[in-house]
């Protein structure tokens, strides 16, 4: 996990929480696929925006600065939401359940494969 500290991760989910209320979001094809295979909806990933943690920063990401961010849907299933940090709009990256082995608990690691 990079080293940021809890303020910079509140800045973070400010701009996100407020990015998703105005809808400012694009969804990359990457994304959407990760979507429609984990049945996850736009709503789904709106709510998980709203209820954001930041569990990894990447601001030197060679495509740019971007996270990984937990949160609940509005029926409590956990998802990870990888997005850009930085911009106007939040691009979505990837959206997944996380799930073992890759994931032990929704915010701690498993094993690397």
């Amino acid at each position: 996990m990079s080293h940021v500290n809890k303020e910079n991760f509140d800045t973070i989910v400010d701009r996100l929480r407020r990015q998703a209320e105005a809808e400012y979001l694009r969804i990359t094809t990457h994304a959407h696929q990760e979507m429609v295979e984990e049945d996850v909806s736009l709503a789904d990933v709106i709510m998980v925006l709203r209820r954001a943690t930041v569990l990894e920063n990447y601001p030197e990401h060679k495509r740019g600065a971007c996270c990984l961010v937990l949160g609940q849907t509005g029926t409590g299933r956990f998802l990870h939401v990888v997005c850009t940090t930085s911009l106007d709009v939040a691009i979505l990256i990837t959206v997944y359940e996380p799930k073992p082995p890759k994931w032990v608990t929704p915010s701690e690691r498993g094993r690397k494969e």
